[in-house]
C-alpha cells in the first residue's frame, strides 16, 4: 500500500510537470498563428489555444465531478458513524469544542499573518492604478452578508437538496443530529450504525478507483491554464503571487510549530504522511478532491477513526486557513494597487468581519472571491480590484488548497491528541483498527 501510495505520489508530480510542457508548447505553437493573423497571412495552424484548453479540462471536469459524487454520502456516512460511536452527547459537545477552539485559533492566526505580511511587502503599491469605473463588473457574484443569509446557507431545508447540491455545512449540521439521535436511542440504532459504517468503507474503496484518476485530472489542470496563459502568467503577478506563497509558507511554519508543541516529532511524520492529499490538493487546486485521501492518511497516522469522522467534515467549512489568510491579503493588496490606505482600526475591523462572513461558504465556486467581493464593498474599496486577481487566482487557489489540507490534518491530529485518541499508527502503511 506504501508503495501504491509512493507511486501516486511520483505519477501526479510528473503529470504536473508534463501538463506545464504540454501547455507552454500548445501556447508558443499558437503564438505565431495569431502574429500572422494580425498581419492578414493565413494561420498555419487551425484553431486556438482556448479550444485545446476547453477540451484538455475535460480530463480535470472529470476527476472533480467524480470528487463530488463521492463527497456527500462520504461525508454523512462517516460522520454519523463518528458521532454516534461516541456513545453520549457530552463526548460530542467535548469534542466539538476542542475542535472549534482551534479553528477559530487557527482562522484568527491566518487572517492576522495574512495581514500583517501585506502592510511589509505591500505588493500593491507599485501599480499605482487609476480608481476604476464604479459600474465595472467582476462577473463574481456577492454573498449574502447578512445573519438572515448566513443561517439560510447553514441550515438545510432539505437534506436531499443539500446531498445533490454538496453542501458540505449543511450535510454535516444533518449529519451531527443523526448520529447524535442514534446515539441517544442506542441499541435500536446500532443497525443503521453498522449500515453508515459499511457504507462508508464502501466509499473509502470508491474512493481509491477513483484517486487512479488524479495524475491525469492535474495534467489536464496544468495544460489548460498554461495553455491559454502562458508562462506570463506566473510572471506578470509574480510579485504578488511570491509574496502570497511566502506568507503560506509563514503559516505552514506557525502550524507546524504550534503541531510540534503538542504532537512533538510525530509532526514531521504527519507532515510526510499528508504529501499525496497535499500535491493532489495543488494540482487540482480543490481542496475537496484531497478530503478522502486525508482521511485515510490521518486513520494511518493513529488518528482515532471517530475524531477524524468528526473533525475533517467540520474542518472543510471552518477551517480553511490558506484561504483565510489569502483574504486579508488580497483584500489590502486591491486596495493598495488604487493608493488607498486603510487605518489599523479599519483593517481590524475587517478581519473581525471576515472572521465570520467567511464561515459556512465551503462548497460556493470561488468561496474566497465571493467573500472578498462582499467585503470590499463595506470598506468602499472598488470591487473591480478583483479583476486584478482572476488572471492568475487558479494559481493562488493552488496554494490555498494545500495549505487547507495541512491545517485540516494538524486539527484533527491535535484533538485526537488532546482526547488521548492518538494511537502509534502504522509506519508500514496499514490502517489501524481501532
Amino acid at each position: 500500500m506504501k508503495k501504491s501510495s509512493n507511486k501516486l505520489t511520483l505519477f501526479i508530480f510528473i503529470a504536473m510537470l508534463v501538463g506545464i510542457s504540454t501547455g507552454y508548447a500548445v501556447w508558443l505553437a499558437y503564438t505565431p498563428a495569431e502574429d500572422m493573423l494580425k498581419t492578414g497571412a493565413a494561420a498555419a495552424t487551425p484553431g486556438t489555444p482556448e479550444v485545446f484548453a476547453d477540451r484538455i479540462s475535460i480530463l480535470t471536469d472529470i476527476f472533480l465531478r467524480l470528487v463530488k459524487m463521492i463527497i456527500a454520502p462520504l461525508v454523512f456516512s462517516t460522520l454519523v458513524v463518528g458521532v454516534a460511536k461516541m456513545g453520549d452527547i457530552k463526548a460530542v459537545g467535548r469534542v466539538g469544542g476542542k475542535t472549534m477552539l482551534w479553528f477559530i485559533s487557527a482562522t484568527f492566526v491566518s487572517l492576522f499573518l495574512g495581514l500583517v505580511l501585506v502592510n511589509i511587502m505591500k505588493p500593491g503599491l507599485s501599480l499605482n492604478l487609476p480608481l476604476p469605473d464604479s459600474h465595472a463588473s467582476t462577473g463574481i457574484a456577492k454573498a449574502d452578508m447578512t445573519l438572515r443569509g448566513f443561517f439560510h446557507h447553514v441550515v438545510p431545508d432539505s437534506v436531499i437538496e443539500a446531498m445533490a447540491k454538496n453542501e458540505i455545512l449543511q450535510i454535516v449540521i444533518f449529519a451531527i443530529f443523526f448520529g447524535v439521535a442514534a446515539a441517544a436511542i442506542g441499541e435500536k440504532a446500532q443497525p443503521v450504525v453498522k449500515l453508515m459504517d459499511s457504507v462508508a468503507h464502501i466509499m473509502l474503496k470508491v474512493t481509491g478507483f477513483v484517486m487512479n484518476f488524479a495524475p491525469f485530472a492535474v495534467f489536464g489542470a496544468m495544460a489548460a491554464i498554461i495553455a491559454t496563459k502562458g508562462l506570463s502568467v506566473l510572471l506578470v503577478y509574480g510579485k504578488f503571487i511570491v509574496q502570497f506563497y511566502l506568507g503560506l509558507f509563514s503559516l505552514w511554519l506557525v502550524l507546524a510549530l504550534v503541531g510540534w508543541l503538542i504532537l512533538g516529532k510525530r509532526v514531521f511524520r504527519l507532515l510526510g504522511g499528508i504529501k499525496d492529499p497535499l500535491l493532489l490538493a495543488f494540482g487540482t487546486a480543490s481542496s475537496e478532491a484531497a478530503y478522502p485521501r486525508t482521511m485515510a492518511e490521518l486513520e494511518r497516522f493513529g488518528c482515532d477513526n471517530r475524531i477524524v469522522s468528526f473533525v475533517l467534515p467540520l474542518g472543510y467549512s471552518f477551517n480553511l486557513d490558506g484561504s483565510m489568510m489569502y483574504m486579508t491579503f488580497a483584500s489590502l493588496f486591491i486596495a493598495q494597487a488604487y493608493g488607498m490606505h486603510l487605518s489599523m482600526d479599519q483593517q481590524i475591523t475587517m478581519l473581525l468581519v471576515l472572521m465570520i462572513t467567511s464561515k459556512g461558504i465551503a462548497g460556493v465556486p470561488r468561496a474566497s472571491l465571493v467573500v472578498i467581493a462582499g467585503t470590499l464593498s463595506m470598506f468602499h474599496i472598488p470591487e473591480a480590484g478583483l479583476l486584478l486577481l482572476l488572471g492568475v487566482d487558479h494559481l493562488l487557489d493552488m496554494g490555498r488548497s494545500a495549505t487547507n489540507v495541512i491545517g485540516n490534518a494538524m486539527a484533527t491530529a491535535v484533538v485526537s491528541k488532546w482526547e488521548n485518541k492518538l494511537g502509534p499508527g502504522d509506519s508500514d502503511g496499514m490502517l489501524v483498527n481501532k
